[in-house]
């Protein structure tokens, strides 16, 4: 017989990572339609992505003309995150998770596997202000996408087998 803190840690556990997608997949939305949408909305956004990124016209996407809240690093690990919880939300339950993030088993292999994917990163940033070689918004967008993506898929991976006494 299932105990009603077992029936608690389930419940959690299956609402908890498709919780995590649905915010990483909104806010994703959010940043991306910003420029066009109404004006107040849209300010709240921007505030929100001047308090987590700096926003540098030059090294931002644009919409319609009008800058996007964040930078474009900042655009790719929000997509990679996205892309990321969702993948984790699919497979939270079962023994498919264990085969798509083995990632997160440990945290020194979770460690490990994050240094992996943030390295595209690191390099367009020692790259940019180490040698000083110009890099393309798309090129550090892309190299965003594996961090946001592993970051997500440890933190679902976690929400996913937390267990409550």
């Amino acid at each position: 017989m299932r105990r009603k803190s077992d029936r608690y840690d389930y419940r959690v556990s299956r609402s908890g990572a498709p919780g995590i997608a649905a915010i990483a997949v909104t806010w994703l939305l959010l940043i991306t339609s910003a420029p066009i949408l109404w004006i107040p909305l849209a300010g709240v956004l921007y505030l929100a992505g001047a308090l987590i990124c700096h926003q540098l016209p030059e090294r931002s996407f644009h919409l319609h003309g009008a800058q996007l809240p964040v930078c474009a690093r900042c655009f790719g690990l929000y997509l990679g995150a996205a892309v990321g919880s969702m993948t984790g939300a699919v497979v939270s339950t079962g023994p498919l998770l264990d085969r798509v993030a083995p990632l997160a088993r440990s945290r020194r292999s979770a460690w490990v596997v994050t240094a992996v994917a943030a390295a595209p990163t690191a390099i367009t940033f020692v790259l940019e202000w180490g040698l000083g070689w110009p890099v393309s918004n798309v090129t550090r967008a892309i190299a965003a996408v594996p961090l946001g993506f592993t970051v997500a898929l440890v933190v679902v991976r976690a929400v996913a087998t937390l267990h409550y006494e």
